[in-house]
Parts: structure tokens; sequence; C-alpha cells
């Protein structure tokens, strides 16, 4: 799980890309244009959930994470879970619509979470679930082989 582009309690996929923490606005990176790419290329991936789940910041949730997220989707708001679909209209208008949740899990997710112990999801969820403390980033990268 990690925030697009966005700071916050997250890492962020754009220093990843670039290869360094990014100030400022990253359009004006020399990679600009390579980040752009790589985003429109993971926001596409039938694997990768596109959410504010992180403080309201579009974050981006791995398929190996829903069954977890499912599992405990009472636990958060639900403009926090709601699928973030954004379109660019030929016009070049920028439309930012929500799928609601469940409407946007598959049922093999579905019964994925049906199956989960309740301590595992929680296990793997901890850092982002209201109420629990934070542990650092680089540690959690370390434990999970975290490839973001």
């Amino acid at each position: 799980m990690v925030l697009e582009a966005a700071k916050g309690a997250a890492p962020r996929l754009i220093d990843a890309i670039a290869g360094q923490p990014i100030r400022g606005n990253w359009w004006s990176h020399p990679q600009a244009n390579a980040i752009y790419n790589v985003l429109t290329e993971v926001r596409a991936s039938e694997h990768v959930l596109v959410c504010r789940l992180v403080n309201g910041k579009v974050t981006l949730v791995h398929s190996r994470l829903w069954p977890a997220l499912v599992k405990l989707a009472a636990r958060f708001a639900p403009q926090q879970i709601a699928q973030v679909r954004e379109e660019h209209t030929q016009s070049g208008r920028h439309v930012v619509s929500e799928v609601l949740f469940p409407q946007w899990v598959p049922p093999e997710v579905a019964h994925e979470a049906n199956v989960l112990p309740l301590r595992e999801a929680t296990s793997l969820l901890a850092p982002w679930l209201p109420g629990t403390p934070k542990k650092t980033w680089d540690g959690l990268a370390r434990r999970s082989n975290c490839i973001w």
C-alpha cells in the first residue's frame, strides 16, 4: 500500500519511481513524463485498488491486501474504501467518480475475506487501522518485502 503522490502516513509511489524524494510539484521534476506513465499503468492495473484510504489521499492498494481490507471494512469510513476512478474526457475535462464498497469487490476476494482469520487481516493492515500505533515505513517495507 502506498500513497500515489501526496505526502502522508505512507510511502509515496512517485518517490520510488524517481528514485529519490521529490520536493514540490512532481510535474516539474525532470522525470515527470516517466512518473506519469508509470502512475497511469499502475492505476490501470486490475491488481490495484485506487482509493482514499490513507488520510483521504489517493492510495494504491495491491490486490493481495484486498481480502484483509474487505474483512476489516467496518473499521474504515465508506469514502476511504470506495474505488476512485479518474477519466480525461475528449474535451479535456478531468472527471472523478467513485464505486462504493462493496461494489468493486470481486467475488473471489469476498470469499477470501470470509475465510481470512481476523488476526491475520488485522496484522496486514495494522499500520492503517484507526487507533493503531504507527511503525516506521522502512521497517514495514523490510518485513513485508515491499517492492514499492
